[in-house]
């Protein structure tokens, strides 16, 4: 068993999973969608996306940009939240979480597919 396949594999479907769990929910309810998880959604992500950088074959790579799609979706999500909770005078709108739930939906779509093909890689790997 390869340990650093384990720990990358870990982090790509923890990844996910946070990503998902924030997800659900009624998407304008700020009461059903916790901060402290969409940011353990934000800092696993960025921990998949530094494991991913070691790669150098055309599934890494595809890997990598399905990571940094998911950061760019996430921390997006993270400043929309914090710009309503902290700076907008109307606080955490119904539209403000709506746009935080939708960005995190983006990223949800490319963890997805990172899950996916980290799949495929491992059911088309032959033992030598």
């Amino acid at each position: 068993m390869n340990l650093e396949k384990v720990v990358f594999g870990f982090f790509v479907l923890l990844a996910a999973t946070l990503n998902f769990g924030f997800f659900l929910g009624a998407l304008d309810d700020p009461r059903v969608h916790n901060v402290y998880e969409l940011y353990a959604a934000v800092a696993v992500n960025l921990i998949a996306t530094v494991l991913k950088f070691g790669d150098r074959t055309q599934i890494g790579a595809v890997h990598l940009a399905t990571s940094l799609v998911a950061d760019l979706q996430l921390l997006a999500a993270a400043l929309v939240w914090g710009y309503a909770a902290y700076v907008s005078t109307g606080g955490v709108t119904p539209e403000a979480m709506s746009s935080v739930v939708s960005l995190s939906g983006g990223a949800l779509l490319a963890n997805i597919v990172s899950v996916v093909l980290l799949v495929v890689e491992t059911v088309s790997f032959r033992r030598r």
